[in-house]
């Protein structure tokens, strides 16, 4: 077990809850992930949560997990005495913890537990703004915590954001059976099918808009929504944080020697990605579903940013967003990194018309990822409305013989035009 120290920031408000996070190091299970940056990911986590403070962290080698408490007894008593003389209320298991498993801990560390995935939820329903969201991340904790022991639900009444699972002043405890939980779900399940109902309304709704839509995406913490904010000038929260952004946050840009489209911030991915939250995921994603073009970016500072962008397409691909989707990866961070390591990126880059090395941060090559989303969205079709005089139907006819035209209305003075056309096609039309 390596201890790791870690600095709290007082600035950040006062903190309710001392948590311990502990990574178990399993030496039987799949080796892809540094443990000690496993959990470094997992402190950032809980982190996230303002109510947490992180005494402290480790990781704990296990060569094989013991079914009814994890770790084995030895190793169960040392935490324990860590965790009284470091006055400990929450313990947070970076991996999957069995309902057995946590009954069994909490009991004998007499502290709540909370595993990967339970901590996830909490941080989504902390920040979840829209109705959709609120109402999937709800369920997914409802079906999360179906077969655990249910102590808290102050979800059900809660006072403040967030689940309740870690627990604060002022909330209402409620003991509830699982066909209570069941009751909610049904409850949930017409809510959010009601709100589900204006889906396609508003996939028609973006379907008006007559602008091309440019989606960020990428793991959390990679710098999205500082990208967002130096491009657009919108204030869009951007901390040095997981899960920084939630809900998706669009605006209209202006493309240098371009059209104008929306670009729109999405919530950051991350690794092993609870299954109860794919759904979510979906539904704070429509605008990458529907995007024109996609640009995922990556901390190319990050020791595993490899295996990061892994975690990012196999989430994409799993939403439904197609290999064809035209992409961009853009290496984001490139003033993080030594001046050599800078250039060996810039070169690899520079051989491959869909990589750009930028820093968000400074400016660097912000200016030629506009460029290559400029020329990539030539050939897109946007929508635009017209208002031609009665004396111009030479131009009235060339829209008509490009059959670009989707909808036409005469006025007293001329015709209203919808069209739905090229950045070529507008360019010549302004010509005539």
């Amino acid at each position: 077990m390596s201890r790791q120290p870690f600095q709290i920031d007082e600035t950040d408000g006062p903190r309710t809850t001392r948590a311990w996070v502990l990574h178990p190091d399993i030496k039987s299970g799949p080796a892809d992930r540094h443990a000690g940056l496993a959990l470094e990911e997992a402190v950032a986590l809980a982190r996230a949560l303002p109510e947490i403070e992180v005494v402290g962290a480790d990781t704990v080698s296990l060569k094989t997990v013991r079914a009814g408490m994890l770790f084995g007894s030895g190793k169960i008593d040392e935490l324990g005495r860590v965790f009284e003389d470091n006055e400990i209320e929450l313990v947070l298991v970076d991996g999957p913890v069995s309902p057995v498993q946590q009954r069994n801990l909490e009991k004998a560390w007499k502290v709540k537990l909370l595993d990967r995935t339970g901590l996830i939820l909490e941080i989504f329903s902390d920040r979840a703004a829209t109705r959709e969201g609120v109402l999937q991340v709800e369920m997914a904790a409802l079906s999360y915590q179906r077969t655990r022991l249910v102590r808290a639900w102050t979800h059900l009444e809660r006072q403040r954001g967030g689940l309740g699972f870690v627990g604060g002043p002022g909330e209402t405890q409620i003991e509830a059976d699982r066909r209570a939980i069941d009751e909610q779900l049904v409850r949930l399940r017409r809510q959010l099918d009601k709100v589900v109902k204006t889906r396609s309304l508003h996939r028609a709704a973006r379907a008006k808009v007559p602008y091309p839509i440019v989606a960020l995406v990428g793991y959390t913490n990679a710098g999205k929504s500082t990208l967002f904010n130096r491009l657009t000038g919108a204030e869009v929260m951007a901390k040095d944080m997981l899960f920084a952004t939630l809900d998706p946050t669009m605006r209209r840009l202006e493309l240098p020697e371009g059209p104008e489209v929306i670009l729109s911030d999405t919530v950051g991915f991350i690794s092993d990605l609870p299954t109860e939250l794919v759904a979510a995921f979906r539904a704070t994603l429509e605008e990458v579903l529907a995007a024109d073009i996609v640009c995922h970016v990556r901390d190319i500072s990050h020791p595993e940013t490899e295996e990061q962008a892994g975690d990012v397409r196999e989430i994409l691909a799993s939403l439904g967003v197609e290999d064809e989707r035209p992409t961009f990866e853009v290496w984001n961070k490139v003033d993080l990194v030594g001046p050599d390591a800078a250039e060996a990126l810039r070169a690899r880059a520079a051989r491959d018309g869909d990589i750009f090395t930028i820093s968000a941060i400074t400016g660097e090559g912000v200016d030629d990822l506009l460029a290559a989303v400029t020329d990539r969205l030539q050939g897109v079709r946007h929508r635009a409305e017209l208002r031609l005089g009665f004396a111009d139907g030479k131009k009235r006819a060339w829209l008509f013989d490009r059959d670009v035209v989707e909808e036409e209305r005469q006025t007293e003075d001329g015709f209203d035009i919808r069209v739905r056309w090229t950045v070529q096609q507008a360019e010549q039309f302004a010509r005539l």
